[in-house]
Parts: C-alpha cells; sequence; structure tokens
C-alpha cells in the first residue's frame, strides 16, 4: 500500500480510502466486517463515513457497525484514521441537523458513542451551512479539539469560495482550519476543476474524491450489461446521456488491458491535490479488485486520451475568460 499526507498535515493516510455507505443497507455487518478486516491486510487505513449512513433517520446504522467492529478489538481501532460526517438530518426536533455549535457538539457525542471510540481522526462537514456563521463552526469544533475528542476537520461539497472563506475565518482565530475537502469528482464529473482544486492547493487541502467511478459508469458497465446485469433507472438514463463517451472509454480501456473501474481509480490518482478516493466495495472481492489501480501508471499520451474522451476544465477564471 502507498501512503501520503492527509493535505498540509503530518498524517498518513493510504490512497485508497474505505467508504463504507454500503455497511447496513447493501453488505451485511459480517460481511462488512470482513470488508473492513480485509482493508486492513491490504494496508488500507483510511475508513470514511457519516452519521447518516444507513438512512433510517437517528439510527446511526454504518457508525454502529464500525463501532461493533472496533470493539473486537485486535488493534482495530488503532490502525484506523476514521472520518465521520455531519449536517444530514438525524431526527425531527429543531438542531438536529446542520452546523450550528449546537449540533456540532450532540453529533460528535452520539458518533463517538456508535463507533465506542473517545476520538475521531477527521470530523468533516457533509454540505456547507449557509445559515450558520464560520465562526460560531471553528468556535465549536475548537473545543471539540481542545477536548480531545477530534483531531483535524474536513469539508465535503464545498464550492471553492467556501473553502476560502472558511480558512480565512480559520486564520483570524489561529487555528489550523480545514486539512481536507471530499468532492464529487471523477472523469465524467470535473467541475472541481475549475475553483475547488485550486483552492484546496492553495491552502493546502487534500481532495477526497466521492463516486470515482460515477456510480457505476466508468466501471466497466458496458460488458456489464452484456452479460446481463440491469442499471437503475438513473444509471441506465445517465448512460444513454453519455453512451459515445463510455463506449470510447471502455475500449481504450481495453487498448490498456485494464479494467475501467481501475483506470478511473488510477487517473484520480494522478491530478492535482487528490490524496485519497473513496472506494466503496460491496464485497471483498471487490475490495481486492481496487488494488491494482495503484500500480497503473498513466503517461502523458493516456492521460492526453482520456482528457480527449472527457474533456475537463481549466482553473477560473482562464476557462471562460483571459
Amino acid at each position: 500500500m502507498e501512503y501520503g499526507h492527509l493535505g498540509r498535515t503530518g498524517l498518513l493516510v493510504s490512497k485508497l480510502c474505505l467508504g463504507t455507505m454500503n455497511f447496513g443497507p447493501q453488505t451485511t455487518e459480517e460481511d462488512s466486517y470482513a470488508i473492513m478486516d480485509r482493508a486492513h491486510e491490504l494496508g488500507i487505513n483510511f475508513f470514511d463515513t457519516a452519521n447518516v449512513y444507513g438512512w433510517k433517520k437517528g439510527e446511526g446504522i454504518t457508525e454502529n457497525i464500525i463501532g461493533r467492529w472496533f470493539a473486537q478489538g485486535g488493534g482495530r481501532r488503532e490502525r484506523t484514521v476514521i472520518a465521520t460526517k455531519l449536517y444530514g438530518s438525524m431526527g425531527d426536533w429543531p438542531n438536529e441537523e446542520k452546523l450550528s455549535a449546537l449540533n456540532i457538539r450532540r453529533a460528535a457525542e452520539a458518533s463517538l458513542r456508535r463507533m465506542q471510540t473517545d476520538y475521531i481522526d477527521v470530523y468533516q462537514a457533509h454540505h456547507v451551512d449557509r445559515d450558520t456563521p464560520f465562526d460560531e463552526f471553528w468556535e465549536a469544533m475548537d473545543i471539540l479539539k481542545q477536548q480531545g475528542k477530534i483531531l483535524y476537520v474536513g469539508s465535503s461539497n464545498f464550492a471553492g469560495w467556501h473553502i476560502a472563506k472558511a480558512q480565512e475565518s480559520a486564520r483570524r482565530r489561529n487555528t489550523v482550519g480545514l486539512v481536507s475537502e471530499q468532492s464529487h469528482y471523477n472523469l465524467l464529473v470535473r467541475a472541481p476543476e475549475l475553483e475547488v482544486i485550486p483552492a484546496c492547493e492553495d491552502y493546502g487541502l487534500g481532495l477526497i474524491p466521492w463516486s470515482p467511478l460515477a456510480g457505476g459508469l466508468l466501471g466497466g458497465i458496458l460488458r456489464k450489461i452484456d452479460k446481463g446485469r440491469s442499471a437503475t433507472d438513473q444509471i441506465a438514463a445517465q448512460l444513454d446521456k453519455h453512451r459515445d463517451k463510455i463506449e470510447r472509454y471502455e475500449a481504450f480501456c481495453d487498448e490498456l488491458g485494464e479494467d475501467p473501474a481501475n483506470v478511473g481509480l488510477a487517473w484520480l490518482l494522478h491530478q492535482r491535490a487528490v490524496t485519497a478516493p473513496i472506494i466503496g466495495p460491496r464485497t471483498v472481492e471487490q475490495l481486492d479488485g481496487t488494488i491494482r489501480a495503484l500500480e497503473i501508471e498513466l503517461d502523458d499520451k493516456a492521460l492526453a486520451r482520456l482528457d480527449e474522451i472527457f474533456p475537463g476544465f481549466r482553473t477560473a477564471p482562464e476557462e471562460y475568460a483571459w
């Protein structure tokens, strides 16, 4: 396994991040344990979750699964850099969602209980809260840091100017600020190249791409359909929209002799500011298959070919102005 620093921090994390969103809804608890154990065997030390995962309001199903896995001991917690998120609604009463100081305090305590740990390595805002000032956000996060309950703070789904606003607020308070941004980024979704990635580079945030395979569109979907597998209505609609690109992409992956899913992950690992794409295996076999992505070297010619199939963006404002 390869490791890199999370943004400008001294924290070393694996170049692939294990996403746990499937744990509970699609993957049984027993199989979730097997995936996490196998991740450690492969050297993956970076796990990502959220308090809303499990998708039953207030239950924190996925965090509970992780907590029971940690409780088995054997160094499971000590070997894991655990990142979780807050923002989504965890109840029907006021202040059980978003980023008020009150919800940050309550949500952190609840995540700690569910995951049976006394600290969270990376505590992430799952979305920007336009109704909460960043000064309030940082005061609540700084208190959690002082209490030893969180170590680092990250964001998710922030625009470039949100990152700048958050960092300048943190700078006024003489605190570290954000160390990572979890963003929707893949060959099909390249808008972060306009302003999010430049902001991450300038402020020293590690980029953690979510949905690196565009919900499966970049995972060899055409050959899977050829084998009789069905796609959801949403994915089928996206496939119809992007079929020409996907056909060209899979043909190019055939030329490389590589699985499309691994090429998509490898491409992200070649991009600026990226620390670790989030992989979301539903089985141990799927997890094992992703390791190949770390070994794929895409030369300038291959990267240019991928840019031809999936055109990206220059940094703003040069993308649309001089």
